[in-house]
């Protein structure tokens, strides 16, 4: 099945415009796209003059350059092919969004490098580019949130992004959570699976490592040995926080901020409600019954990060 769900849309270009969330932080950050008549770019790939406010134009492929350091660095090349194929299709529906290149040649992609990579395998000459003037950090920003939204970013490339923005461009964990829409102990947990070895660090990046079982092993001694033990035998979360606590991994650092209320609770409940927090990036609290019942509570601090809970659940791309 074609993952194409930032290419659907119906309509004229003007009724694809994102609709009002309940927070404006992410729109105000992405800018509402007004749609005026293509302007196409020159072979030569030379960027046309700006249209009155921000338009979507038509540019040349060829006059697009990456982000350098940008935060996605992992591409399903299968699920490219398949859009690719659905370009080919259909078109490009949704336009990526570009800037003008800092050196004066052409366009530098802020966000949809999946999209530009396969109208590229399509043959497409030219793609739709919504044509922003941004800096440095609002660049950044924009390719992050896009990227986290989408889910397209694995734990490491996200906790690297977080990092940048922080050091490069002065964010603070508070600014970042209110940015992205999660908590601020989302951020901060994430920013710690940096501290673990490179070489753990890849198998989180290549989904062999698990971010449950990379959190249990933050501060471990030994933790590439316990990390390659851990694919090889296929060890639980709980087996794994159980060894290092034994000491068998060597010592490690204070556990992370995902605390249980109640410490008679089946450790069960508590792993998925970590899980869920890890997934969602928010608060969640399960309350167990028994018999099978129970209620499931998502927490927000702000709306922004409602809004992101409802796109999650209703599957609306942003």
């Amino acid at each position: 099945m074609v993952d194409n769900k930032d290419e659907t849309g119906s309509g004229s270009p003007a009724a694809r415009k994102r609709p009002s969330g309940l927070g404006r932080g992410l729109n105000a950050l992405f800018g509402d796209v007004a749609v005026e008549a293509p302007v196409l770019a020159s072979a030569g790939g030379a960027r046309p003059a700006p249209a009155a406010g921000e338009s979507v134009q038509h540019v040349a492929i060829g006059a697009i350059r990456p982000l350098p350091g940008q935060p996605r660095r992992h591409f399903d090349e299968t699920a490219i092919g398949e859009l690719a194929d659905s370009i080919r299709a259909r078109g490009l529906l949704q336009p990526i969004i570009v800037r003008a290149a800092p050196d004066g040649d052409g366009y530098q992609l802020v966000a949809g490098e999946r999209r530009w990579r396969a109208a590229q395998r399509a043959g497409l000459h030219q793609i739709p580019a919504l044509v922003r003037e941004l800096d440095d950090a609002a660049t950044y920003e924009i390719a992050l949130v896009e990227n986290i939204q989408r889910q397209d970013l694995n734990a490491i490339e996200e906790a690297g992004a977080y990092r940048r923005l922080i050091e490069d461009f002065g964010h603070s964990q508070d600014a970042l959570a209110k940015l992205v829409g999660k908590s601020r102990s989302h951020v901060a947990n994430l920013m710690r699976l940096l501290d673990l070895p490179e070489s753990v660090q890849a198998m989180v990046g290549d989904g062999s490592l698990a971010m449950g079982h990379a959190r249990a092993l933050i501060g471990a001694a030994g933790a590439e040995e316990i990390a390659r033990k851990i694919v090889r035998d296929g060890l639980s979360v709980r087996a794994v926080e159980a060894l290092v606590r034994d000491g068998k991994g060597g010592g490690r650092k204070a556990p992370l901020e995902y605390k249980s209320v109640d410490g008679n609770r089946d450790p069960d409940i508590v792993a998925v409600e970590r899980h869920l927090s890890e997934l969602l990036g928010i608060g969640v609290a399960i309350h167990y019954a028994g018999g099978g019942k129970g209620a499931l509570t998502l927490k927000f601090g702000s709306l922004d990060q409602l809004d992101m809970i409802c796109q999650r659940l209703s599957g609306e791309s942003i």
